[in-house]
């Protein structure tokens, strides 16, 4: 329970490098990404559609505050936290949303992650010139 006796929902996604806490509870559908507004924080074309896919999908659009802490990677891989961190979020709040999120794709994480450097190569797959004399 919080001061203003709501009830509060919480999330985790990744991606990448990246991750994304979520605090979610109903309200007005204010969001708040490391204390910037939605237009704010995305500059990417489409990066608010991604972000706002979970609760068009619930249709809770407007119906819930959130409150995000996204840190690590990219802005790309941060989005795609959020969205994930919502979606997971909103199957807490209300678990018969799950076939509808799970419909979308929303709730799989995204596992693909950058490949290490092997030894004896200059990086995770690209080979040094064989030179044959």
């Amino acid at each position: 329970m919080t001061k203003s006796n709501k009830i509060q929902f919480r999330g985790t996604g990744r991606r990448k490098c990246a991750v994304a806490c979520v605090t979610l509870e109903e309200g007005t559908g204010k969001i708040d990404i490391n204390g910037r507004g939605l237009s704010e924080f995305c500059s990417l074309e489409g990066a608010e559609k991604n972000i706002l896919a979970p609760l068009m999908a619930a249709d809770m659009a407007g119906k819930v505050d959130i409150s995000v802490r996204a840190y690590g990677g990219g802005i790309s891989g941060q989005l795609d936290a959020i969205s994930l961190a919502i979606a997971r979020s909103l199957e807490k709040m209300n678990p018969e949303l799950r076939p509808a999120l799970k419909k979308d794709g929303l709730l799989s994480r995204d596992s693909r992650i950058k490949e290490r450097k092997k030894p004896g190569q200059p990086g995770a797959r690209k080979r040094y010139q064989f030179s044959k004399r």
